[in-house]
């Protein structure tokens, strides 16, 4: 312990490149800094050999940011600046909060509705249907790609993955290839749509794009899903998912299931109500909905007593012994179960890397590295540069740095670093927050590694949307200025 604190006095005292007086210093040129993206770039090669040194993924990146954090904190207190950096980090757990609760609230919703048995329910009936695994594969990624334009994609992400899931049971090949698809669908869907991802939401609400401009991007976002998909579907076998005894009879749903669904409906819609309609965080929307399923919980607890009653007085008529035993094992519905059977691993996930890069960003590197590229190279390469990086640091600070720093840039490279932010961090499982649950949601079969193995793939539908984008939507690249600059006459 002495040799850490004095590690960190040295660290501290080390000369920044740049103070100043009333913001943040500039340490991207000293010895904490770089030692600070050492730990995050080791953290991060830790969380990538999870499959093989079966370490959760959480471990490496809560030390990583603690340490980080910690030496920010020691070096400002030490020039008397110590309020600056507790406000930064209130910023950043405050991002953390609101992304950790709007998880938490998507992961309970998908697991009442598995313990409720839709998902058993779904994948009986798409089996009933007999479709092909090469069919399920495209209707899995349609349905993501289509859902993503009014729900977030991380909740889209997790309830086509519960489904593959009780689908494919068992099946890690084909799951894996399916959760693939299904990432980089829901990523795709959210593109051309305001509030469909974080990014979009941002760039609307600075007013760089108007509402109606976001749609132009359909097309590339489509693009951006179609070619990947259409080379991994060729990987599918042509085969049948193998049968369990039971998957010929229609899964009976328990009580309140399909009213569980459209309450989940109704929060996400609520949430883009209270963001762009009451200019709320749509964390907001979700936990009200969470409310929401407390009270419905508390509705099936109450009134589980006649429902059994009236079922079993049925089933005795009828003589079915098999449903009368069955009729008293039901456990009542206890929606804190839910929030128990969370996945915590991926939600601990989450707070190290959105601490560890708010850290990052605090340091100055993120600044760094957008005037680095805005102000060497064309604002198309630094579009598509900054959209491939949100493959490993999150898109949210990526596309704030770019806000934050305002380039002069045409209504269709507003557009472009949208596009490929939102859809850039589908290279890899850990660049969008679809793929991080999808980790934790589908663990031993959706991995890294698997997720790697098709980047090039996806690469491919990234470059190719990226075409897109600058063909068909070429005369918005010389619409300069933000909305209002235009609506004032320049």
């Amino acid at each position: 312990m002495k040799f850490i604190t004095a590690f960190i006095a040295v660290l501290a005292l080390l000369p920044a490149s740049a103070m100043a007086d009333t913001g943040p210093i500039d340490l991207t040129g000293s010895m904490l800094g770089i030692v600070a993206v050492g730990l995050f770039i080791f953290a991060y090669m830790l969380v990538m050999a999870e499959e093989k040194i079966h370490l959760r993924k959480s471990k490496p990146v809560l030390v990583a940011a603690g340490i980080i954090w910690g030496m920010i904190g020691w070096h400002y207190t030490q020039q008397g600046m110590s309020d600056i950096a507790q406000d930064s980090f209130r910023h950043t757990l405050l991002e953390y909060a609101e992304l950790m609760l709007f998880l938490l609230v998507a992961m309970t919703y998908i697991s009442a509705l598995e313990e409720r048995r839709l998902f058993d329910a779904l994948r009986s009936w798409l089996i009933r249907k007999g479709f092909s695994y090469r069919s399920l594969f495209w209707i899995c990624g349609v349905l993501a790609f289509c859902i993503s334009t009014f729900s977030n994609n991380m909740a889209t992400a997790m309830l086509m993955c519960a489904v593959v899931m009780k689908v494919a049971e068992g099946d890690k090949r084909f799951i894996s290839l399916c959760c693939v698809s299904v990432v980089v669908a829901a990523n795709a869907g959210g593109a051309f749509i305001p509030f469909g991802d974080i990014t979009t939401l941002m760039v609307w609400q600075a007013e760089k794009v108007t509402f109606s401009e976001f749609f132009v991007l359909f097309i590339p976002a489509v693009v951006n899903f179609l070619v990947p998909a259409a080379i991994m579907s060729f990987f599918v076998e042509n085969r049948y998912p193998g049968k369990h005894d039971g998957d010929e009879e229609v899964v009976e749903l328990k009580r309140g299931a399909l009213r569980i669904l459209t309450l989940f409906i109704c929060t996400i819609a609520l949430s883009v109500v209270f963001h762009s309609v009451l200019g709320l965080p749509p964390v907001l929307g979700m936990m009200t909905g969470l409310g929401l399923l407390q009270f419905f919980g508390y509705f099936l607890r109450m009134t589980l007593p006649g429902s059994l009653a009236r079922k079993r007085a049925l089933a005795e008529r009828e003589g079915d012994m098999e449903r009368i035993r069955a009729l008293g094992q039901v456990v009542p519905f206890d929606v804190f179960n839910r929030v128990a059977r969370a996945e915590w691993d991926t939600l601990l996930f989450f707070y190290g890397v959105v601490v560890c890069v708010g850290g990052l960003g605090f340091l100055g590197y993120l600044e760094l590295l957008s005037n680095g590229l805005y102000g060497n190279f064309d604002p198309t390469y630094a579009n598509v540069a900054l959209g491939l990086m949100s493959s490993v640091v999150d898109n949210i600070p990526v596309m704030f740095a770019v806000l934050t720093m305002d380039p002069v840039m045409s209504h269709g490279q507003w557009l472009l670093i949208t596009l490929t932010a939102g859809v850039g961090g589908s290279l890899l499982s850990i660049g969008s927050a679809a793929g991080v649950a999808l980790m934790g949601q589908a663990r031993g079969y959706y991995t890294f590694a698997g997720h790697l193995k098709w980047a090039p793939v996806i690469l491919l539908g990234y470059i190719a949307s990226v075409l897109t984008h600058l063909y068909i939507n070429a005369d918005l690249f010389h619409i300069v200025g933000d909305v209002a600059s235009r609506a004032a006459g320049h």
